[in-house]
């Protein structure tokens, strides 16, 4: 498949915009640490930490989290986008399914360990820092959430680097499927109940309805992933697993072709959540509320992060870059209407039962 840049349609998302007041000293606090973490070696690689701006990511999901712990968060999302360039991207386990899963797995125990331990790898010893620090700042049911995540997280990267090595597209409800895990979705909204200091019980969280809600905010946000990283694989060349090439691979579109249909598709499932969301709200309890209410705010938050971070607008992540459309014209990046596809997503067998009557 030969390579090509995209253009970005604008986004569908009637959901409003916010941002923490103290997402800056979030990014100071976050930055220092990362700074003595053993993770950085030299300015340089502080300076590509500091091009994700994961502390603004965050702060654009957890609008209301309590300061002392929305550092916390922006700390694991550092570390996972470092991650995910020098070990699921690229290096020599990008492509080596039996050589990256017990290096995945020696960290996700290094997550799980209370106490001291020793790690050779400095990624392991980062994360088992930052899982102490969520130790100490959440209770054990909010902790152990996001381990869980944390481990489907790294599966659906193992899954990923499998495809990679075996040079094989998967179609589309296979993607979906390994999307929802791969994109760290599932770690990154586990993270809201530790900065906001929610408690939302098990047999809450874990209903049909609160579940499917949680899908689908890791699913629209992958998706708007896909869209926004394109340009900047595709000077990698890393752009062999994306909706978009499923759709060009599977399907035989167009480039401009399969961007439309990946952009309907996002877009019937953001419908969807949005009315589920509508029916479960009025009568959750307060710290539901907040969780749905944040799974909408990462929604939006995510993308007015991607249109504006060096990460997706630089080559090398660390420049300065130029907002991708000036700020008086920001406008034009939403639009008010869903756009419509081919793909009806009920009729995909992983994601059909998101639309079965889940409001009882």
């Amino acid at each position: 498949m030969t390579s090509a840049s995209v253009h970005t349609p604008p986004f569908y998302c009637p959901i409003e915009s916010a941002v923490h007041p103290e997402a800056e000293q979030a990014e100071r606090r976050a930055l220092a640490w990362l700074g003595r973490s053993g993770l950085c070696h030299g300015d340089t690689d502080l300076a590509r930490f500091a091009g994700s701006r994961s502390a603004d990511f965050y702060a654009r999901f957890a609008p209301n989290a309590d300061p002392d712990r929305l550092w916390l968060a922006a700390l694991w999302v550092y570390w996972g986008f470092a991650f995910d360039d020098a070990r699921c991207d690229e290096g020599p386990l990008a492509a080596d399914p039996a050589a990256f899963a017990p290096m995945a797995f020696s960290l996700q125990r290094a997550l799980e360990v209370p106490g001291r331990l020793h790690c050779a790898d400095p990624y392991a010893a980062a994360l088992h820092e930052i899982g102490e620090l969520f130790r100490a700042a959440a209770g054990p049911v909010q902790v152990r959430r996001f381990e869980h995540a944390h481990r489907a997280w790294l599966t659906g990267v193992q899954w990923q680097i499998g495809n990679r090595a075996a040079g094989r597209m998967p179609g589309l409800d296979e993607y979906l499927t390994m999307r929802l895990h791969s994109a760290g979705g599932e770690p990154t909204y586990a993270m809201l109940e530790i900065v906001n200091g929610l408690d939302v019980p098990d047999p809450v969280m874990d209903s049909p309805a609160v579940r499917a809600l949680t899908e689908m905010a890791i699913l629209v946000a992958a998706l708007d992933n896909d869209l926004h990283s394109h340009i900047r694989e595709t000077a990698r060349q890393q752009t062999e697993q994306s909706v978009i090439n499923v759709f060009r691979v599977h399907h035989h579109y167009s480039l401009p072709r399969a961007v439309d249909e990946a952009v309907a598709l996002r877009d019937a499932v953001l419908d969807r959540f949005l009315v589920l969301r509508d029916r479960i709200t009025p009568r959750a309890a307060a710290p539901l509320r907040h969780y749905l209410a944040d799974l909408g705010h990462g929604i939006r938050g995510n993308i007015e992060w991607a249109l504006r971070v060096p990460r997706y607008l630089t080559p090398d992540g660390i420049a300065p870059a130029a907002v991708r459309v000036p700020e008086q014209a920001a406008a034009g990046h939403w639009t008010d209407a869903p756009r419509s596809g081919r793909h009806d997503p009920r009729r995909l067998p992983s994601i059909a039962w998101w639309w079965s009557d889940l409001a009882r």
